[in-house]
């Protein structure tokens, strides 16, 4: 015959309640000691699984994105930054820009941090309940073709329709034919004015042109992506350059101070 505990033990494993039979013999003591009615055991008993569940979603949110590196806004050196972003992200990081279904455009030279940004906006946005997928935009193009050639493309449509938000990294560093280009454009207008979408490219607006031929559909990419959106110029200095730069200082300090330790000992 089984104990009252046992069965329960049962009942939450059959119901996946790990949270609920993990802490159960805790709870039941910190109950004894602090005379909690039955109302009281139940709600914090379920508020643990509750907590569990939320940890879990935000883990799988997290890990369904894509995100190539783990990046988060607490990394961010603010005085390293662009002064447009600086100023700017305060803002970004309340994600009122994805309540609001608006864009945001990240441009400028490699290396400023305008994949860092757009991988941490993601992140919080996964741990704050959102549905977010990071890609390039070569891989989405490929996943496009492939997507149109399997006459699977309408799925793929409804599916990039549905994210909360959805980061583009790398446009500019591949460039497409008339064909590609307008698959993008369609693709992409399938959010617009309704979903938010980042994109991160090292070229300024006037030189799209360079990876798309089609004057006309860049002037309409531009338009459709560029409405009520965020712009923020992230052209500076490289923060790969800035790590070399300092490095080169380090080490040449570090000689100087090893020849200056030398002739003091007389060697």
């Amino acid at each position: 015959m089984k104990s009252e505990k046992e069965t329960i033990y049962d009942y939450a494993a059959e119901l996946k309640l790990l949270a609920f039979k993990e802490e159960l013999e805790c709870t039941l003591s910190l109950a004894a000691e602090e005379n909690w009615n039955h109302l009281q055991f139940l709600t914090e008993l379920l508020g643990k699984e509750s907590a569990r569940r939320r940890e879990c979603r935000r883990r799988s949110r997290i890990r369904s994105a894509g995100f190539p590196q783990m990046k988060y806004l607490h990394e961010l050196v603010m005085e390293d930054m662009p002064k447009e972003a600086q100023v700017i992200l305060p803002e970004l990081e309340t994600l009122d820009f994805i309540r609001q279904g608006r864009n945001l455009v990240l441009y400028g030279n490699p290396g400023t941090g305008k994949t860092h940004i757009a991988t941490a906006l993601g992140i919080k946005a996964c741990q704050q309940d959102f549905t977010v997928l990071f890609t390039s935009v070569p891989v989405l193009l490929t996943q496009i073709r492939e997507a149109k050639s399997a006459k699977t493309l309408r799925t793929l449509q409804l599916r990039f329709e549905k994210y909360d938000l959805v980061i583009c990294d790398e446009f500019g560093y591949v460039s497409c034919d008339k064909e590609g280009g307008e698959l993008l454009f369609n693709h992409l207008s399938l959010r617009a004015g309704k979903k938010a979408t980042i994109i991160t490219t090292n070229l300024a607006f006037n030189r799209w042109n360079e990876i798309i031929k089609d004057k006309v559909l860049v002037a309409a990419m531009v338009d459709r992506l560029t409405h009520k959106a965020y712009l923020v110029n992230m052209t500076g200095l490289s923060y790969r350059l800035k790590e070399t730069q300092k490095m080169r200082q380090d080490k040449f300090l570090f000689n100087t101070a090893y020849i200056g330790n030398l002739f003091q000992v007389g060697v």
